[in-house]
């Protein structure tokens, strides 16, 4: 991968997360803590699963240089639990995982070339560039929204067009000065 394909990618990524936010807003706010799928997390530990141990775990390890302290920081599940326990809207929810794109975000759009051909190696026993952990996140992003759809359907509620990007926030829409050729 190239510094111009990641951010290709990271543009498909951009209109995904605005269906994403449309997905969290969609959530019945007295269902967060619910188990829509039996022995799965709740949405609530769904979302902040996503954006705390993906988003903000995978890439800021891109950012730094090192995995060290993933697990202990943002792949336990204690902390996940906690963190969910301390958003108690959906409001909140939302703004969490919008803080945690932003960071994400900014990450992906200044990350020279240096840093996403670093190999950063991870707590379980393997190393990748920056590059591949942005493939991984673009895949966790892709199964855990994949998720959260399933949830809001056990819900009773109809999840937004995975392809409707026209409905985003205007942040979050299609940008034809974004697509290269």
């Amino acid at each position: 991968m190239t510094r111009t394909q990641l951010l290709s990618m990271w543009e498909t990524m951009r209109l995904g997360q605005g269906i994403m936010l449309r997905l969290i807003a969609c959530l019945p706010e007295d269902q967060l803590d619910s188990h829509p799928i039996p022995n799965m997390r709740t949405p609530k530990q769904l979302v902040v699963h996503l954006y705390a141990d993906v988003f903000r775990g995978l890439i800021d390890g891109v950012d730094r240089g090192t995995l060290d302290g993933y697990d202990a920081v943002y792949d336990s599940r204690k902390t996940e639990l906690e963190t969910a326990d301390r958003i108690r809207t959906r409001d909140e929810l939302l703004r969490f995982a919008s803080e945690c794109w932003e960071s994400a975000d900014r990450i992906a759009r200044t990350s020279t070339e240096t840093k996403l051909e670093t190999r950063v190696k991870a707590p379980w026993g393997k190393s990748y560039t920056g590059y591949e952990l942005f493939a991984i996140l673009e895949k966790e992003f892709l199964h855990h929204r994949g998720q959260l759809v399933v949830f809001a359907r056990a819900l009773g509620v109809q999840p937004p067009d995975i392809w409707d990007f026209k409905n985003n926030d205007p942040a979050f829409r299609p940008n034809p000065e974004n697509v290269k050729a």
